[in-house]
């Protein structure tokens, strides 16, 4: 076991447990529960979270894996408010934020020792431009990729959720005041400034492959998800050569969640429903400056409380086509419906 650095903060007595706190001029720690880790036998396991209102259910996969052990929070803003819902929800040695804002916070050792020894990990919304500014390419991405090889369960929820796949949107083009890339900005440019995509951040291996997104229904993200699949599928114009395997989409609405295990089996539950988008057979025109004319894109429809199989890419969905002509959705779907 691990007795934890308090750089000289203490320990104060909170309600729920034992508080303490770490810090240096950079991260900032927050852990309720006990102030000594225990070596915790972890599942994997990936709760795959659209945003808006948290859900019980998701988090509970997560705890159910994490053996009773030590759960951590990460975000790159914000404050440590999950750490009581998540100690009065679970039954955990302790609930712990750590709050990583910038580069200088995600080389510092204590930073990717917390994670080196947590159970569950749980990334927060946000910005994933903060995400990939501040932590890709550091001791936090490293961290995160071994814990995950170790069968540590990972969940995120909006922002957190966006980096969990092979493939990203980074965010990076969007101004603070104006996050929402919409879908029908971005099918009106596929190449816009603000489309900024990257690979590899975290790797999970039944999410290779894999493109996520957010809040989808309630903020029109489908025709944004569309784009990214057409810019990862036909880079530089070209399609893919022979063999090289398609990137699909998952989106997910907001209330809801994925909960998906290392075999594939993804289980939806909440109050909305995921999306999960073939493109194996779609092309089109990406050009600068031009809308996108692409598809046809396969969409599985999963309802709550339903299944899906990610190795197969099939599940107990409501199946329809999507084409894009000059930045605009068709669907197959009684009234042009895309969601």
């Amino acid at each position: 076991m691990r007795r934890l650095r308090l750089l000289g903060l203490g320990f104060l007595l909170a309600a729920g447990g034992l508080l303490s706190l770490s810090q240096s001029p950079a991260y900032r720690y927050i852990r309720a529960g006990e102030p000594t880790d225990i070596k915790a036998q972890s599942r994997p396991g990936f709760a795959l979270m659209g945003g808006g209102t948290d859900l019980d259910e998701a988090f509970t996969f997560l705890c159910d894996r994490a053996g009773g052990g030590d759960f951590l929070v990460l975000r790159a803003t914000g404050d440590d408010e999950y750490n009581s819902y998540l100690r009065g929800l679970c039954h955990l040695n302790s609930v712990a934020t750590l709050i990583i804002p910038n580069r200088e916070a995600a080389v510092d050792p204590f930073v990717g020792d917390a994670i080196k020894h947590a159970s569950a990990i749980f990334i927060a919304g946000g910005d994933q431009a903060n995400y990939i500014n501040f932590w890709m390419n550091t001791p936090v991405q490293t961290a995160l990729n071994d814990a995950i090889r170790r069968g540590v369960p990972v969940g995120g929820t909006s922002a957190g959720l966006a980096v969990m796949g092979e493939y990203l949107y980074t965010a990076q083009g969007d101004k603070p005041d104006d996050p929402n890339l919409d879908g029908k900005t971005a099918l009106a440019d596929p190449y816009s400034a603000r489309i900024r995509l990257a690979q590899g951040f975290l790797a999970i291996p039944i999410l290779r492959n894999i493109v996520t997104d957010t809040h989808f229904a309630r903020r029109d993200r489908m025709g944004r998800l569309l784009v990214f699949l057409a810019r990862f599928n036909q880079p530089d114009g070209k399609p893919l050569p022979h063999g090289v395997p398609y990137i699909r989409g998952i989106g997910v609405e907001e209330r809801a969640a994925v909960l998906l295990g290392p075999d594939g089996r993804a289980h939806v539950v909440g109050y909305g429903a995921a999306y999960f988008i073939d493109a194996d057979h779609a092309s089109g025109l990406l050009q600068k400056g031009k809308p996108l004319t692409y598809g046809p894109f396969t969409v599985q429809k999963v309802a709550p409380g339903a299944d899906f199989y990610i190795k197969s890419w099939a599940g107990d969905g409501i199946t329809y086509k999507l084409s894009v002509e000059a930045g605009k959705i068709h669907s197959t779907q009684t009234a042009n419906e895309i969601y």
